[in-house]
């Protein structure tokens, strides 16, 4: 019983234990507080001896904590120190076998040692008073307990209406700190300390302290399952508003299949593997389309437009694989030569393996039709295992091709870059942007422009397309862009790309090209095979020579096509089985010859010089023919020239009025006649500064009645000094001079350093002479030269 004085509580003495000391039972997870009831399961035969021998003695037992649970026979070490004394209200024994006692606590007690000599534990102990002084600091932590512990009462689940009213009844400081410690959901090592802490100020603030966290737990908690709760809320409102939708359409007609047709469009929305804000925008798009009527002209915009999110390959990725020998192995099997592009190739690949996140460069090829660009890229994409796409850039006039219209329109639809994205079904495939150089600007936009977000690695991860509206990231796909013309390509863009270039092709690549590719694919497209079918090789450099005349093969193949097709007509008409087609096959299949040997016959007069010209398609030869009229010193040009090209002629004819004694022409032939020089072919435009050594040799052949040699080309740059300028395009006209039959090639000094691009076995067809000035030239090009040796540089 409890003894009160005005201010003052002290708890009653404990009852005196037997002389053998106190009865222990030790628990595994459970605390026992003074004032509280608990029921406690016994399942050890110590503890159940321990329970029937204080049952039969009438005294109460010591509840003490283990230190560790798994300990089955504690010890004096393995026990906490601080317990509970407690009365056995019941000892019950269940169907299945199990004892279980009811507890109610009664005092603390400290554990001095134990009593050895019994079947269970037995301990002396000692009696822990409590006094308690009442003050306004410890009433004051009895309301904020009182109150914190009513919040969480509201906050846990399941719990009995009665512990509410039972806290306003306990006026007793230890035994509402004791209370409300029993009823908290803490770890037994924590209740322990509670247990353990006799002072009564102490105590109580430990306790709020504890309350305090588990009510933010509480609150957490509950907030958590509010907005579950809400979001399932949700979820179940809008299940049942569909079903009433689906019947209501059902009702109207056709709603099941319109709802089918939803459902698989909202499948495919959420397995295209979208972006999140994506996946929500497709999503409202969608709910959108639900509540629409079929007849709403927005309908069938809304549904292509949300056909367009799905089918696109937003997280499918092609498996990349780059092995460097396979890659060297493709690239050698699909194209013949190109020792340098190959290697840039490759080069590209192995940094692409080595680091694979890596912000590659752009490559463009550069070279003249039919040379193998468009191929190089489906190697490329054979070679890395992607998938392969081409966009025509040719002729593209209009922003909207790259970046799509807007879905305003009517018959709107994505940009080619996206379009291409969905065609390959992959986001990294090599994407090939042909004919770059030949994009148009129109009232409509620069689509230029718009490529320059396409190619910058900095800036498509987010494209935007203009008809999809959400960002696409194209920073895994594999950009290459072809151009026949690199002057052609803005400025912007040529600044985001790596040029590779691809010249023309000599006669033995041709005839290389042609046996190991062209014959085979043509055979196989005209349904012929290698023995019904064969072409000497004699018959093909006739082909190259006469029938062709151009940088790449395509011309070339074309002619082949024509003798297959003839071939395979006789066959099908049962005139021959098998054909060998040889020199003198080729009139009769092709026709005359569609271009012979001019060289020749345009220099048998004085005033003709053979120069070499660098066009779209690869080198050309190009003559200047020089006449002089009666007149009044008039310079007269014809041949629809640029304007460099015009003041070449200008310059030339300078040099020669400067060097006319030199030369030995009368100073007055200037004065008395017009000079008229002419480039034929006067449909095609010419320009370019090149032409100037041409033309200078033209007019000194002119005025000194000295022919040009038949089998010397020449080209170069010239000054007012005499001096022969460095120019482009060196390979180009290399190889146009040989498939014209030249033999000697003039080229400016400064251009030795580019010989090395002309192929060795060129190189040794054709006698180089490096000119320094126009001395030079006269000595090597006019059938009459000085005594003096001409500078002939053979090549090496």
């Amino acid at each position: 019983m409890e003894e009160r004085s005005p201010g003052i509580e002290r708890e009653s003495s404990v009852a005196q234990f037997s002389e053998g000391g106190l009865i222990l039972i030790p628990v595994r997870n459970l605390v026992l507080f003074p004032g509280t009831v608990m029921p406690l399961s016994v399942g050890r035969p110590e503890s159940r001896a321990a329970a029937q021998e204080a049952i039969r003695r009438e005294k109460p037992v010591g509840v003490l904590l283990q230190t560790d649970p798994a300990i089955d026979k504690p010890t004096e070490n393995d026990l906490y120190r601080v317990g509970t004394v407690a009365e056995i209200l019941r000892f019950i024994t269940a169907p299945d076998g199990s004892h279980n006692l009811i507890l109610r606590g009664l005092r603390r007690f400290r554990l001095k040692r134990l009593i050895p000599g019994f079947p269970f534990l037995m301990g002396d102990v000692e009696e822990l008073a409590e006094a308690v002084v009442l003050t306004p600091d410890i009433e004051a932590r009895m309301h904020l307990l009182r109150t914190r512990m009513q919040e969480a009462i509201q906050l846990m689940p399941n719990v009995p209406p009665e512990i509410a009213g039972g806290l306003e009844t306990i006026t007793s400081p230890t035994a509402l700190a004791d209370f409300i410690s029993s009823l908290l959901d803490i770890r037994p090592d924590e209740k322990q300390k509670l247990l353990e802490t006799l002072d009564v100020k102490q105590r109580l603030d430990q306790v709020l302290a504890v309350l305090e966290q588990r009510l933010q737990v509480l609150r957490i908690s509950k907030e958590i399952g509010e907005k579950t709760q809400e979001s399932l809320s949700a979820q179940q409102r809008e299940h049942i508003l569909r079903e009433q939708l689906r019947q209501i359409q059902k009702e109207l007609g056709g709603g099941e299949e319109r709802s089918a047709e939803f459902e698989e469009l909202r499948e495919a929305i959420e397995r295209a593997g979208m972006p999140e804000d994506v996946l929500e925008h497709s999503r409202k798009e969608l709910r959108r389309l639900e509540r629409m009527p079929e007849g709403a002209a927005e309908y069938a915009m809304l549904r292509t437009y949300l056909d367009w999110l799905a089918e696109l390959p937003w997280a499918k990725l092609s498996e990349e694989r780059i092995d460097i020998a396979e890659a060297r192995r493709i690239l050698d099997e699909d194209h013949y030569d190109l020792a340098k592009v190959k290697q840039r190739i490759l080069e590209y690949l192995a940094v692409r393996k080595l680091n694979p996140s890596g912000k590659g460069p752009i490559l463009c090829f550069v070279g003249p039709p039919g040379v193998g660009k468009t191929s190089l890229g489906q190697s490329i994409a054979r070679a890395t295992g992607r998938q392969f796409a081409r966009i025509s850039l040719g002729g593209l006039h209009d922003e909207a091709e790259i970046r799509g219209h807007r879905r305003t329109y009517i018959g709107a639809l994505p940009g080619n870059i996206i379009q291409a994205i969905r065609k390959a079904g992959t986001r990294n495939p090599v994407l090939m942007l042909d004919e770059i150089d030949k994009l148009g600007v129109g009232f409509h936009g620069d689509p230029s422009s718009a490529l320059l977000e396409v190619l910058d690695p900095e800036q498509n991860r987010s494209f935007r397309d203009n008809y999809l509206g959400v960002p696409f990231d194209l920073s895994q796909v594999m950009f290459i862009a072809t151009a026949n013309v690199q002057d052609s390509i803005p400025a912007p863009l040529l600044d985001r790309m790596e040029i590779l270039s691809l010249p023309g092709y000599t006669e033995d690549e041709k005839l290389e090209i042609a046996k190991r590719y062209l014959i085979n694919r043509q055979l196989r497209e005209n349904g012929l095979t290698a023995e019904q079918c064969s072409i000497t090789d004699d018959a093909l450099r006739r082909v190259i020579r006469n029938y062709t005349r151009e940088a790449g093969c395509r011309n070339l193949e074309r002619e082949i096509g024509a003798i297959c097709r003839r071939v395979a007509m006789r066959i099908a008409e049962g005139v021959i089985e098998k054909a060998r087609i040889d020199v003198a096959d080729l009139a009769e299949i092709l026709g005359p010859s569609r271009y012979e040997n001019e060289v020749a016959a345009r220099t048998s007069v004085p005033g003709v010089a053979t120069g070499l010209a660098w066009t779209p398609t690869g080198g050309d030869i190009l003559f200047v023919e020089a006449a002089r009229v009666p007149g009044n010193g008039r310079l007269i040009l014809t041949g629809h020239l640029g304007d460099v090209m015009k003041e070449s002629a200008q310059a030339a004819l300078s040099l020669v009025k400067a060097r006319a004694t030199e030369l030995g022409i009368d100073p007055a032939v200037f004065e008395k006649s017009d000079i008229h020089i002419h480039v034929p072919a006067g449909a095609i435009p010419k320009d370019g500064p090149s032409a100037g050594i041409t033309m200078f040799v033209s007019l000194a052949s002119l005025l000194t009645g000295k022919n040009v040699r038949n089998d010397v080309a020449m080209t170069g740059e010239i000054s007012l000094r005499g001096l022969v300028l460095p120019i482009g395009g060196v390979k180009e006209k290399v190889l146009a001079a040989v498939r014209a039959g030249i033999h000697t090639v003039l080229l400016p000094e400064r251009n030795k350093k580019d010989l090395e691009d002309v192929p060795e076995d060129v190189r040794k067809q054709v006698e180089f002479v490096w000119l320094h000035d126009v001395d030079d030239a006269m000595r090597a090009a006019l059938s009459e030269p000085p005594a003096r040796e001409t500078q002939v540089a053979a090549s090496g």
